[in-house]
């Protein structure tokens, strides 16, 4: 279990987190979602005890991670979003060289490092050079070096950062065993709701701030007031545009011409709605389809930052 009470951070007169408080419970997957800058990469350093927080307490399955950051190292495996890497050394010397540096001795280092491999889909690449590798594969040995002291908490921060989409679904496949296999996983990425099926649960982060915190099915209910509308027209979207935008309960549009569709954030019940299309219809607009679509993590971070700024 991850405790977070009261969480800040300053750097000279600028928050970067502000009144953090969470709890993160043991063998469950948290997904952090949050532009750059938003506080994710600065709350998981504190975590990994790589940070000293201005205030309140971060707590590791009850230890506090300022008054015994060694015991808490034991028990993660911490994944930054920029990493060195030593690239003289063959992805299997790399392993081992982190191995020691965890005290591991040199059988229970042999005895890890192609579990690991064939975990991360990297045994046919066990003696080739780190510099050799691509990006993709690059990730998944740092993922291997995480894990290699077999600890029981994962914090990964933008671990899908720069890869292609193949490589992309080679990192969720993974950490979809690593759930398996009880971990508890804290994940932080811009492309998060490719992962969505993974999270129990999700905060939400924006200007160091924690505006929602909860399963994604929970946080999505809280914004029901708000629907995501999709109109697809025939022809010119100009005119969709047009009539839409002047709608005081319509907020967060996209239009898209090639596709023919706009959408929208809506505030109102169903019978609104009902009016809205008959509305449409009369005003002209040559209306092909009219749904409510369900709502993703993207769209659930856009309607919550957008609610806090205009608070």
């Amino acid at each position: 279990m991850i405790e977070v009470d009261g969480l800040t951070k300053k750097f000279g007169s600028f928050y970067a987190l502000r009144d953090l408080t969470m709890t993160i419970d043991g063998g469950t997957v948290f997904g952090y979602v949050g532009a750059n800058g938003a506080g994710k990469s600065t709350t998981f350093s504190i975590i990994a005890t790589l940070l000293q927080p201005t205030a309140g307490e971060v707590k590791v399955d009850g230890i506090s991670v300022t008054e015994k950051p060694h015991e808490v190292r034991r028990r993660i495996g911490y994944m930054p979003d920029f990493f060195g890497v030593y690239d003289q050394l063959k992805a299997d010397e790399y392993l081992d060289f982190y191995g020691a540096s965890y005290g591991l001795d040199r059988i229970e280092r042999r005895a890890a490092i192609p579990k690991l491999l064939e975990l991360v889909n990297l045994e046919q690449k066990r003696y080739e050079y780190v510099d050799d590798l691509s990006r993709g594969m690059k990730q998944r040995l740092c993922l291997a070096r995480a894990l290699i002291h077999d600890p029981d908490i994962l914090i990964l921060d933008e671990p899908a950062s720069g890869l292609d989409p193949r490589a992309r679904v080679e990192m969720r496949e993974i950490l979809g065993h690593l759930r398996t296999m009880g971990k508890t996983i804290l994940i932080s990425s811009h492309i998060l709701p490719e992962l969505a099926e993974l999270c129990d649960t999700i905060g939400v982060i924006d200007s160091g701030e924690l505006k929602a915190f909860g399963s994604v099915r929970a946080i999505q209910e809280k914004l029901q007031s708000e629907k995501l509308i999709t109109v697809r027209v025939k022809g010119d979207i100009r005119q969709a545009i047009t009539f839409f935008e002047q709608d005081p309960s319509i907020s967060r549009m996209d239009a898209d011409s090639g596709k023919g569709t706009v959408t929208f954030l809506y505030r109102g019940a169903e019978e609104e709605q009902i009016a809205l299309l008959k509305k449409a219809l009369t005003a002209g607009l040559p209306v092909l389809s009219f749904a409510e679509e369900e709502t993703d993590l993207e769209d659930v971070y856009m309607a919550i930052t957008e609610r806090s700024d205009s608070a």
